[in-house]
């Protein structure tokens, strides 16, 4: 029989070494996930980001694979385990300070991302951080200043926070410090962790921006901010008035221009309206966000007076929201100037609608519309296939609207 030799015990560290590299040894591959796009994108605009998400949900495991897919040196800072000092700078007295002063110092970390000249600053755990930290770091996440050191260009700045249900002695974060970060809520895909468990995770990528869109870029982004909030000059600076929500997203005029930035960059590599709509509102909040998004989907809807020129040759929006703020647009534009011909326009418009898409989109505008008729204005004939859509629509809703009716009286619990 074979005679097995034990092996010494510094072989058997070097044969778990094998294998702990072998379980190590992943791959990446592309695949579409709005949580990685958003947060690439932001890091791409050059604005801080902070990952909200559970202890273990991966938060590390990402920024880590983010450094190594943009070869970007990554740099971990704990930020609960340091002194404000940390990063205001540590102050050193030099010969004379009453005629050279007291410089501040930064930390030897600081000191490598500016040798290196870029990398990923990581801050991690900074629920944990007590307010003078958080203070602290004001002004390393707005002006990427540490002490009298200015880190440079290339380098990108994430965080990483706990809720505070979940922290290790967590902290609400600071108003000030929320308001300078991008917030995503970092949540775990099943079918990523089951095939990242299996060897191959989603690859980060920088979104490819389009050199001939950046100008048109950077001009819707700027109509679509500047229009909502002239419309809406509420929403230029609402600080929540609970503490938990004033450590989240929140309209600001800073939070404002980063959101501005985040448009024209979603907009020069034609990001989906998902990977918006999370960066958007982690930015600005949930309510201004959605009211921004919905100014996004009307600034491309076409013009009123325009349909109204050529109704024959008008394209309606697919979407039922969008067709019926262009069918109400319409009718406005009809009230404000009500001629003969404007008026016929309209129906006219309104026949295409119904031709189009579904009826019930045209109760409201064909009512309104009409109101508006002269006592010397003919009735156009197209009008009795409206009225008869009109007239099945509402009674499809009367129907609805009693079968709802006896629904409720019968359930259990209702007499």
């Amino acid at each position: 029989m074979p005679v097995h030799t034990p092996l010494a015990p510094s072989s058997q560290l070097d044969v778990a070494g094998e294998l702990l590299a072998l379980l190590r040894d992943t791959a990446t591959e592309p695949r579409p996930d709005i949580q990685l796009e958003a947060l690439t994108l932001a890091v791409a605009a050059d604005l801080p980001v902070l990952l909200w998400g559970e202890p273990g949900i991966g938060k590390t495991a990402a920024l880590t694979q983010l450094a190594e897919s943009l070869d970007l040196p990554l740099t971990t800072v704990i930020a609960s385990v340091h002194e404000p000092s940390d990063f205001s700078g540590l102050p050193v007295i030099g010969d004379d300070p009453a005629v050279h002063g007291v410089p501040m110092a930064p930390p030897d970390w600081a000191v490598r991302l500016v040798r290196a000249g870029r990398g990923l600053l990581f801050l991690d755990e900074l629920s944990t951080a007590p307010p003078a930290v958080q203070a602290a770091l004001l002004r390393l996440v707005l002006e990427r200043r540490i002490g009298s050191l200015q880190l440079p260009p290339g380098v990108r700045i994430v965080a990483a926070a706990n809720p505070r249900s979940s922290a290790a002695d967590g902290w609400e974060l600071s108003p000030p410090l929320a308001n300078r970060f991008v917030h995503l809520q970092w949540v775990h895909d099943h079918e990523v962790v089951v095939r990242g468990l299996g060897g191959t995770w989603p690859r980060a990528t920088l979104p490819r921006l389009d050199p001939g869109r950046l100008e048109q870029a950077v001009d819707f982004a700027r109509r679509a901010v500047c229009g909502l909030l002239a419309a809406r000059p509420s929403l230029v600076h609402r600080l929540p008035g609970g503490e938990a929500r004033r450590g989240g997203p929140w309209p600001s005029p800073r939070s404002w221009d980063m959101t501005l930035s985040l448009i024209a960059f979603a907009t020069a590599t034609g990001s989906s309206r998902e990977v918006l709509s999370l960066l958007v509102r982690g930015t600005v909040g949930d309510g201004p966000g959605l009211e921004l998004l919905a100014s996004l989907d009307r600034m491309d809807l076409p013009d009123p007076e325009a349909l109204l020129a050529d109704p024959a040759g008008a394209a309606l929006p697919e979407r039922g929201d969008l067709r019926q703020a262009v069918l109400d647009g319409v009718v406005a534009a009809v009230r404000a100037r009500p001629e003969k011909a404007r008026w016929d326009a309209a129906w006219e418009l309104l026949v295409r609608a119904l031709d189009t898409g579904a009826p019930d989109l045209l109760v409201v505008p064909a009512t309104t519309l009409a109101s508006l008729r002269r006592a010397d204005w003919v009735v156009p004939a197209s009008i009795e296939r409206l009225a008869g859509a009109v007239k099945l629509s509402r009674r499809a809703d009367e129907a609805a609207a009693r079968v709802a009716s006896r629904t409720a009286v019968g359930a259990p619990g209702t007499r």
